[in-house]
């Protein structure tokens, strides 16, 4: 970020978007931003309503504005999950502004490994054959901040936790991105965190998802259902309770694909 005095925030609702370029790798409209404020600027990433492909079994239009609840939901957790994310008008109409995320080279915390490569410490998720045949094992690393994204992830609904979808930066933090096919009231969970199936939750956890029950039900709930129906709203508690009651990371229903396709 160039210059000072605006927050993130203020700087995604307020700055000025100058369009600089299309990601043409994403399914939906993608396009990144030199965003300028009272002389702060940063790169953005905006995604316009208009630009959201049609899904059957989310209703059209709203992929943006669950991104901005994920969001939300994210901090009511207290945990630095996602970057800075609005929704406000932009050149193309409404639609998602998410602050840009650089990222840590060679610093991927799932990845596929031949089964005898698999790092110390690293969690299987699944094995599979890769391109030549042999035999594959993709996993994630056992780091503290996936355990959190993981909680979330549940808490979310999310559909789409591909590895690309999770963001290492050169000073430590872990972020998601792409939270757009999350909040579903109906069980869409597909991840690649897979790996820490069946282990006690933590803690810190447990607090937190105790104290986003409360949220939920006072201002935060009234939030979320500017962006998702009251239905989807009343199944995030839902889901919370269901974690809190078996202490545990879930896996899969086996009524739904468990992995995103492709999975990086």
């Amino acid at each position: 970020m160039a210059g000072g005095g605006a927050s993130d925030l203020q700087l995604l609702r307020e700055g000025e978007l100058e369009i600089q370029g299309r990601l043409v790798e994403a399914s939906n409209a993608t396009l990144l931003c030199a965003v300028r404020l009272d002389g702060t600027e940063a790169q953005c990433v905006y995604k316009p309503v208009r630009g959201e492909r049609p899904l059957w079994d989310f209703p059209d239009g709203t992929l943006a504005g669950r991104e901005v609840a994920a969001a939300r939901v994210a901090e009511a957790l207290g945990w630095e999950l996602t970057p800075p994310t609005v929704l406000r008008e932009g050149p193309f109409g409404t639609g998602m502004v998410q602050r840009w995320i650089d990222v840590e080279q060679d610093a991927d915390l799932v990845d596929l490994f031949e089964p005898e490569d698999l790092p110390e410490g690293w969690l299987p998720v699944l094995q599979a054959l890769g391109e030549r045949g042999e035999p594959v094992v993709l996993a994630h690393a056992d780091h503290p901040l996936l355990r959190r994204m993981a909680v979330l992830d549940v808490v979310l609904n999310n559909a789409d936790r591909k590895a690309g979808h999770i963001l290492h930066t050169s000073d430590g933090r872990v972020l998601g991105i792409d939270h757009g096919v999350t909040l579903n009231a109906e069980d869409k969970l597909r991840t690649v965190l897979w790996g820490f199936r069946g282990q006690r939750l933590p803690d810190e956890a447990v607090d937190r998802l105790g104290q986003l029950r409360a949220l939920l039900e006072g201002a935060l709930g009234r939030e979320l259902a500017e962006h998702v129906t009251g239905e989807e709203v009343a199944a995030i508690g839902e889901r919370v309770d269901r974690l809190l009651g078996e202490g545990v990371f879930p896996g899969p229903s086996g009524e739904w694909p468990a992995i995103p396709w492709p999975p990086f």
